[in-house]
């Protein structure tokens, strides 16, 4: 798939959102989860100072002291990082957990702890709860400072997290499958309407089923339409040409039997004859060059000729040998495969003296046609000549226009295939014709 496919665009497009929906989602969620943990800790934090304030007494010398200190054991454990210390205003310590052992908290700027982070003495980073109070019978002020370490709040958010990437990354496989999915029940409608038109061009079909989708069927009855318009538009060319070819011919005939087989008029009136013919075959040919979705038998087609041509063929003492796969069919009208066909097997029956071989070839996308004779054939620089309108090898032979070879390759490339001239291995003709299959 490249970018130019629909399908394509869709999915990199899809891609691009569920990245930016999954990313969105992860920072999000995840600073809502680490505010939660932070909260708690800090709400631990609280809990400790207020029970440090609390328990925090004068005695009669002024001194202060905590008559019931925190019972937490992780304030117990030393260097734990779990941390409270009572002291004055300027930092100096009164009262501190058993975790600190001999140490204190210390900081040049004590403010700077308040809700945030700090160094402890060995250089970790804590979570630092900051909070000044007065106590009656002391004049200075007094603050209690309860610590946590940060690596323990760091590792509750990673336990958080590692389950919230492992959800994400489920939940964007999941939507990379759906949209997988949806594209293509999406698109299946278009490829359907695809093959429908295959069915069509390889005669098929004659028509396109109009799609379950809404959006498409304007599309498929337009494209009906166009081969409805083809058809009719076809069919009244051939009345047309039919009309005007009676009104020509009629006329040609009558003239011809007027004037004396001596004539020197009637030379004329053959070659305007010639001319009117060919000019006809061509125009009928031109006006549809292929009524789509239509296919013609081929082996039916050459029977049907050889039936035409059984007793001339007979008069001369032919034997024709064919060779056609019963399912070889031409992507064309029927009627253009017989005039092609026919041309060429007339020709084949005036000039052989023995033998015809037909042999038809199926390839892909291809058929490919063969008609060798016995007759006397023609060198190579005749083939032009032969193809021309009108052209005549023999204007002594056997009677005829000078037309069949010419129309036959008129008609081949129309259809988009060729006539190739040559000589066979009995020493006469070989007409090979390609036509699409």
């Amino acid at each position: 798939m490249t970018l130019g496919s629909i399908r394509a665009r869709l999915l990199a497009l899809a891609a691009v959102w569920l990245t930016l929906a999954l990313l969105g989602a992860w920072w999000v969620i995840g600073g809502v989860l680490g505010h939660f943990v932070t909260d708690r800790f800090d709400a631990e934090l609280a809990a400790v100072a207020d029970t440090v304030i609390a328990g925090a007494q004068t005695d009669a010398t002024g001194g202060v002291w905590i008559a019931a200190p925190p019972t937490d054991p992780r304030f117990a454990m030393p260097l734990s990082d779990w941390f409270w210390q009572l002291e004055t205003a300027d930092g100096t310590a009164l009262a501190r957990s058993p975790s600190l052992l001999d140490l204190s908290l210390t900081t040049t700027s004590p403010a700077a702890w308040t809700g945030g982070r700090g160094p402890v003495p060995d250089g970790k980073l804590l979570r630092v709860l900051r909070r000044p109070f007065t106590l009656p019978g002391v004049d200075a002020p007094l603050a209690v400072t309860v610590t946590a370490p940060q690596a323990d709040i760091d590792a509750a958010l990673s336990r958080v997290r590692r389950p919230l990437a492992l959800s994400l990354a489920v939940l964007g496989a999941g939507l990379v499958l759906a949209s997988l999915v949806q594209v293509a029940a999406g698109l299946r409608t278009l490829d359907t309407m695809g093959r429908g038109i295959r069915a069509i061009r390889a005669g098929q079909a004659e028509s396109l089923p109009l799609p379950p989708v809404a959006e498409l069927r304007p599309i498929a009855i337009e494209l009906n339409g166009l081969l409805d318009q083809n058809r009719a538009v076809l069919a009244r060319a051939r009345d047309h040409l039919g009309n005007l070819a009676h009104s020509l011919k009629t006329p040609m005939a009558a003239l011809a039997n007027a004037l004396p087989p001596d004539h020197p008029g009637q030379t004329l009136i053959r070659r305007m004859d010639r001319q009117i013919g060919w000019h006809l075959r061509r125009a009928r040919s031109a006006g549809a060059p292929r009524l789509l979705g239509h296919t013609a038998p081929v082996a039916e087609v050459i029977d049907d000729i050889l039936l035409v041509l059984r007793h001339p063929a007979a008069d001369r003492g032919l034997s024709v040998q064919v060779a056609c796969p019963p399912a070889a069919r031409f992507a064309g009208e029927r009627q253009d495969l017989e005039e092609m066909l026919g041309n060429l097997l007339e020709n084949a029956v005036k000039y052989a003296r023995t033998h015809i071989g037909i042999t038809v070839a199926p390839q892909p996308g291809t058929i490919r046609i063969a008609i060798a004779d016995d007759g006397p054939g023609m060198g190579d620089q005749d083939h032009a000549r032969a193809l021309s309108r009108g052209g005549r090898l023999d204007e002594a032979g056997p009677p005829g226009a000078g037309l069949g070879l010419a129309i036959v390759a008129d008609l081949a490339a129309l259809h988009g295939g060729r006539l190739n001239l040559g000589r066979s291995d009995r020493g006469g003709l070989l007409a090979e014709l390609d036509l699409p299959a």
